[in-house]
């Protein structure tokens, strides 16, 4: 199943619908079941089985359908506990920077108000000269879980979106002790979208085409079968720290070609589009205003 949150076009009380796509058209999940919530996060919290339920259900039979030209997609997913992410975790982007390949997953954290949608605009903030881009594998837990063994990893995922690591590289070696954390985390810093592919569809994550584009011009072109850490290794090494909740997403790395790496280094500008996709799921595209 494909998740998306929207709202319909020139409803001016603007209320956000969680939503099935189907082909170009998408069904409301409460035409389905008038119990069922708004927000994908609540319905894998408390509403487990209604997943369950939509997949016993033939989705093309629904005769209320939206036609998606009638919507606006927002990001699928908001208001997670956590929103993490690995850092140099591409053999190919490591090479590139003559960076050793990381023994142990490398991490560091973003807000969940850093979440914007999928073609939503980025705001330059007025504290960086170095914006970035980074195009980025997330995966959505599905269910609560600590301590959690390699071989039954993956069954806590529930499944993948695009995302869009927008980042402010001067914040990272020049400023707050070189921690990357307020370079990663300012306002609309983390797009997603366009929608949340569950893993019964995306069924092999570590082999698929991953590319940005800038102002149509391809930057990154990569595989996710670049991936150093797994996703698998990823949640049982993190769930022996913490607990992992439904709804957290974790983002796993960037491939090569991003603005700092090249030669000259080459930052977004305001006016700057910058799209990002991945095989199986499809793309998100925002201007940095």
């Amino acid at each position: 199943m494909r998740f998306v949150q929207y709202i319909l076009k020139g409803c001016p009380a603007a209320t956000s619908y969680l939503g099935v796509r189907v082909g170009q058209e998408i069904i409301n999940v409460k035409s389905i079941n008038p119990k069922y919530p708004n927000s994908l996060v609540e319905l894998l919290t408390d509403h487990k089985s209604c997943v369950e339920d939509l997949d016993g259900i033939d989705l093309s039979r629904i005769k209320e359908k939206i036609p998606i030209d009638q919507v606006e997609l927002k990001a699928p997913l908001c208001n997670p506990d956590k929103v993490i992410c690995v850092g140099m975790n591409y053999k190919d982007h490591c090479e590139e920077q003559n960076y050793p390949v990381p023994i142990e997953p490398i991490f560091f954290s973003k807000f969940s108000s850093n979440i914007t949608g999928p073609f939503d605009p980025i705001h330059y903030p007025a504290v960086t000269n170095k914006l970035d881009y980074e195009v980025e594998l997330a995966f959505v837990i599905g269910k609560k879980g600590k301590n959690i063994p390699l071989e039954k990893a993956m069954d806590y995922v529930f499944g993948y979106t695009v995302a869009h690591d927008v980042s402010a590289r001067d914040w990272f070696d020049k400023k707050n002790g070189g921690q990357w954390l307020l370079g990663k985390a300012m306002d609309n810093f983390c797009p997603i979208g366009p929608e949340l592919v569950t893993k019964e569809e995306l069924k092999d994550p570590y082999n698929l085409f991953i590319r940005c584009l800038v102002n149509g011009v391809v930057k990154q072109d990569s595989n996710t079968a670049q991936l150093i850490h797994r996703i698998d290794s990823i949640i049982t090494y993190l769930s022996k720290i913490f607990t992992l909740l439904p709804g957290d997403i974790i983002l796993t790395g960037t491939p090569p070609g991003v603005g700092f790496c090249s030669t000259p280094p080459c930052f977004l500008q305001k006016g700057d589009v910058v799209e990002c996709e991945i095989e199986g799921i499809g793309s998100i595209k925002n201007q940095v205003i």
